[in-house]
């Protein structure tokens, strides 16, 4: 257990990342330390019953906002999920902890924001900016790829017997969800103080999608091959899958940049943080197919 005192407050707790930092948190301080906002709290019920302070927050309603972050020591912003509205959501979030006196903000931002080939990294970029002018003693979480991206698409990948992407010969050097929350955690928790610190962290261990494909292959007893395409054909692709133009063209040029190093990484400071290795892509798959079963 931790020897933090303060209060800890997690947003976006309902969500598949703040859910995991909650969890984890819940292992390194008692549940009446810790803070779990969502937009909508009802869905926070099981936190409430163990102790945790559940409060509703939402990023486009300043005034719930206030409300929330009153008496928080240390607060972790989860990057929200609605890309290209990203911006003002979180200066309404860094603004409300400015007047909530926060001592400590961590952001949940991309793998190497200031240098990223990928498009999603211009919001990140400019949530960094906007916290180290605020005042407030920050943390950079730059997180990598989720394992998760990919094995959520398992059953489509194995119906059809393709990974279909444009990151050519690129390695991705993902981690399991649960690893980056538990990296959250760490930080959170810390009996020191962690102010000013920049983690770039990603898994471990690297692959391609053609590898990707094999060991998917291997695990499902299946034929299943890497299809790589131009960046425009794979939006087009994800398109007739059903997703949204805006974010079908983000997830191309995603993977695209992949292609150019953009989700490389072999620095290990997310395994030198939690103290352990990274969940790897094989435990990934497995762990999917066997909830698949």
């Amino acid at each position: 257990m931790s020897t933090f005192t303060g209060k800890i407050l997690v947003t976006g707790a309902s969500g598949q990342l703040g859910a995991l930092v909650i969890a984890a948190l819940l292992n390194e301080v008692p549940p009446a330390q810790l803070i779990a906002t969502a937009r909508n709290p009802a869905k926070l019920t099981d936190l409430a019953a163990r102790g945790v302070d559940v409060r509703q927050a939402d990023y486009t309603k300043p005034a719930s906002l206030d409300a929330a972050f009153q008496g928080a020591d240390r607060l972790l912003l989860v990057s929200s999920s609605e890309v290209g509205q990203r911006l003002p959501q979180h200066r309404n979030v860094i603004e409300a902890a400015q007047r909530a006196g926060v001592k400590l903000l961590a952001y949940t931002s991309i793998l190497r924001a200031d240098s990223t080939p990928l498009l999603l990294g211009q919001e990140h970029r400019q949530t960094e900016a906007l916290l180290r002018d605020s005042g407030i003693p920050f943390v950079f979480l730059r997180n990598g790829w989720y394992s998760e991206n990919y094995t959520a698409a398992l059953v489509g990948v194995i119906e059809h017997g393709a990974v279909l992407g444009s990151a050519g010969e690129g390695r991705l050097s993902t981690a399991g969800r649960a690893d980056y929350a538990d990296a959250a955690a760490v930080v959170l928790a810390s009996s020191e103080d962690p102010a000013g610190r920049i983690y770039e962290l990603a898994g471990d261990e690297s692959f391609t999608l053609a590898e990707y494909a094999a060991e998917v292959a291997r695990q499902a007893h299946k034929p299943v091959a890497y299809q790589d395409l131009p960046e425009a054909d794979y939006k087009a692709a994800l398109l007739q899958l059903g997703l949204p133009a805006p974010l079908a063209g983000i997830l191309a040029q995603s993977d695209a940049a992949a292609a150019q190093g953009g989700l490389f990484d072999d620095g290990r400071q997310l395994s030198q943080l939690i103290g352990r290795a990274t969940t790897p892509i094989k435990q990934s798959i497995a762990e999917t197919l066997a909830r698949l079963a």
